[in-house]
C-alpha cells in the first residue's frame, strides 16, 4: 500500500499541486478543478477506499460518463496502487454484472440514473462499497460526502507514481465479455517504448486537451492522465456534438484533441459553418479507433490543417504504428509505421511469412502485448505464437518503406464509431428469441459511423416474426449501440460443405465497389 508520504514524483499530478496549484487542471462544462483542488478531493477518495479496505492491487470498477469526478476517482486510484475496471456506461445491468462476476472487483462507483435497477443486477453485498456519484439509493455512498471538505480538516496526503493500471472489457470472438489488464512492466524496453508513444502527442503545462472519448476507452482514458501527468489542462465533453465541439476549442483554446473518424465526419457536414470558428490554436489532431477513409483524410488535412496524426494498435497489444503529419498525405491510406521496439509480420492462412506488398493477416509484437485475458488461460497458438507475435484480425499489408496498410478484417469484429462490436455476442441474443432459426451478424457500410450492425436471419417455419419485436427482444439484454440497425430475413444463410455460415460472401454483397472492406 501507498502510504501517505511527504514528496510527490515529478510528472504527477501531486507535482503539480505543488509547482502550480492554482492552475486549471480539469474543466466540464461550468464546472473545473484546480491542481490543488484535485489533489485535496482524490486524497479524500484514497484515505474513504482504505478505511473501505481496499488493499494495493484491488481492482475498483468505474462506470462514468465523461465527467469531473473520473480524474479524481482515477488519481485516488493511483495513490493507493489500485487497478481501475473501465466499465461501459453505455452496458445494460445485466452486462455490468456478468463482468464484475468475472472481473471481482472489491468496489464499484457509478453515475448510473436508476441505481435501484442496477443493484437488482449487481450483488452489492459482494463488494467492499458502492459509490454512487448521483443521486442516492440502498447500498450505495454519496460520491459528495466523501470529498467534501470535512469540518475544515486537511486529508491524509497520498503520493501516486503512474496512473492506475486500465482492465477494459472486449467480448472476443466468442461473444464472452474478456477483461484486458493493461500492466505495462518496468523494462528499459517497455520505458522507451511507452516514452515513444508519448511523445507523439506531446503536452506541457499551458497546453490544453479535449476529452471527447469515452473514458472506458483507452484512448480516452490515456489522454486525461498524460494531460494531468504534464501539467497540461484536460476539457471533457460529456456529449459529442460537432457544434459544440468547436465551440469548446475555441473558447478554450484547444491545442490537442483525439476523435474517431465518425466525430470528424459529424464536423464535415457542418459545411462552410466550421468557418465560424476560430480553430488557430490547434497543434495537434489525432485519428483512430477505427479506419479513416481517404475522402475524410482529405477534408481533414484542408480543413483542420496539416497537424493530424493518425495510429493503429488494439486493446491486446497497445499502440503499434503511427502515421505522422508530414506522411498524411504521401501516405495517405496507411496507419503508420511501427515504433520502436514493435515488430509487424504480414502471414498466410499457414502462418507463413509474406513478402512486401502481399496481402495477409496481421501480428504484431509489443513490449505491453498481454498473453491472457484477465482470470484465463495463457492464449493459444492461434492468437500468440512462440515468438510473441499476437494475431490482430486484420489484413493487411506493409510497404517497401515500411508502412502498414489496412485492408480486411479476418475476425468477425465490427468497428462502428470506433466502438468495438463483437457479432458472436449479438448472435447469442438473436438465438434465444423463439422464431429465430439461426443467423448472422456483420458490419455494413454506414456513412456517418463507418459500419453499422446488420442481422440476417433465418425464421422458422410458421412462426409469426416482425423485426421490429426482434429489435424489441434485443433491448434487454444489449447496450443500444451493439443492437441491429438492419435486420434481413433471408430463405437461407450462405454456408460451406461442413454448414458453417460464410460471413465474407454476406459481407461481399454489401461492401462492393467499397475502396476497403472494413
Amino acid at each position: 500500500m501507498n502510504e501517505p508520504s511527504a514528496r510527490p514524483a515529478p510528472e504527477t499530478p501531486e507535482y503539480w499541486a505543488i509547482s502550480q496549484p492554482d492552475a486549471t487542471a480539469v474543466i466540464e462544462a461550468e464546472k473545473k478543478l484546480s491542481y490543488a483542488e484535485l489533489n485535496v478531493r482524490a486524497n479524500r477518495l484514497a484515505a474513504a477506499f482504505k478505511n473501505y479496505g481496499v488493499r494495493t492491487g484491488d481492482i475498483v470498477a468505474v462506470r462514468s460518463q465523461i465527467r469531473l469526478e473520473w480524474p479524481v476517482i482515477s488519481l485516488a486510484l493511483a495513490k493507493l496502487e489500485c487497478q481501475m475496471l473501465a466499465l461501459n456506461w453505455r452496458l445494460t445491468p445485466k452486462e455490468v454484472a456478468r463482468i464484475m462476476t468475472d472481473s471481482r472487483p472489491a468496489g464499484l462507483v457509478c453515475d448510473d440514473a436508476d441505481l435501484p435497477k442496477l443493484a437488482l443486477e449487481v450483488e452489492l453485498s459482494n463488494l467492499k462499497f458502492a459509490i454512487a456519484i448521483d443521486g442516492s439509493s440502498a447500498g450505495f455512498q454519496s460520491y459528495a460526502s466523501i470529498v467534501a471538505e470535512q469540518d475544515g480538516s486537511s486529508p491524509p496526503a497520498f503520493f501516486s507514481r503512474k496512473p492506475p493500471p486500465l482492465i477494459l472489457f472486449t467480448s472476443g470472438t466468442t461473444g464472452e465479455p474478456k477483461g484486458i489488464a493493461i500492466r505495462p512492466d518496468d523494462s528499459k524496453v517497455t520505458r522507451e517504448y511507452l516514452a515513444d508513444v508519448r511523445a507523439t502527442r506531446p503536452l506541457a503545462p499551458g497546453d490544453v486537451c479535449l476529452v471527447s472519448v469515452p473514458l472506458h476507452h483507452a484512448a480516452g482514458a490515456t489522454q486525461v492522465t498524460d494531460a494531468l501527468k504534464c501539467g497540461a489542462m484536460a476539457v471533457l465533453l460529456r456529449r459529442f456534438d460537432p457544434q459544440e465541439t468547436l465551440r469548446v476549442i475555441e473558447d478554450h483554446r484547444v491545442t490537442q484533441w483525439f476523435g474517431v473518424p465518425t466525430m470528424y465526419r459529424r464536423i464535415a457536414a457542418l459545411g462552410e459553418e466550421i468557418k465560424r470558428y476560430d480553430l488557430t490554436s490547434l497543434k495537434q489532431l489525432g485519428v483512430g479507433a477505427a479506419p479513416v477513409d481517404r475522402p475524410l483524410k482529405q477534408w481533414i488535412l484542408d480543413n483542420l490543417g496539416s497537424c493530424l496524426r493518425e495510429g493503429y494498435g488494439s486493446s491486446e497489444v497497445g499502440l503499434a504504428t503511427s502515421l505522422p503529419p508530414e506522411f498524411q498525405r504521401e501516405k495517405m491510406n496507411s496507419c503508420g509505421r511501427p515504433f520502436r521496439h514493435v515488430s509487424i509480420s504480414i502471414r498466410d492462412g499457414a502462418g507463413r511469412s509474406l513478402p512486401t506488398a502481399e496481402h495477409g493477416e496481421i501480428w504484431i509484437k509489443t513490449p505491453v502485448a498481454i498473453r491472457s485475458y484477465l482470470h484465463g488461460p495463457t492464449f493459444g497458438s492461434d492468437l500468440l505464437d512462440e515468438l510473441g507475435y499476437f494475431f490482430t484480425g486484420d489484413v493487411g499489408y506493409l510497404d517497401d518503406d515500411g508502412f502498414l496498410y489496412i485492408c480486411d478484417r479476418a475476425k468477425d469484429m465490427i468497428i462502428s464509431g470506433g466502438v468495438n462490436i463483437y457479432p458472436a455476442e449479438i448472435e447469442a441474443v438473436l438465438k434465444e428469441h423463439p422464431a429465430i432459426a439461426d443467423c448472422a451478424v456483420i458490419g455494413v457500410p454506414d456513412n456517418e459511423f463507418g459500419e453499422a450492425v446488420a442481422a440476417f436471419c433465418e425464421i422458422r417455419p410458421q412462426v409469426t416474426f416482425t423485426p421490429a419485436a426482434l429489435l424489441e427482444w434485443c433491448a434487454k439484454g444489449l447496450a443500444s449501440y451493439k443492437r441491429p440497425k438492419q435486420i434481413e430475413v433471408v430463405e437461407e444463410l450462405p454456408r460451406n460443405a461442413l454448414g458453417k455460415i460464410l460471413k465474407r460472401e454476406l459481407r461481399a454483397t454489401q461492401w462492393r465497389d467499397r475502396e476497403r472492406s472494413i
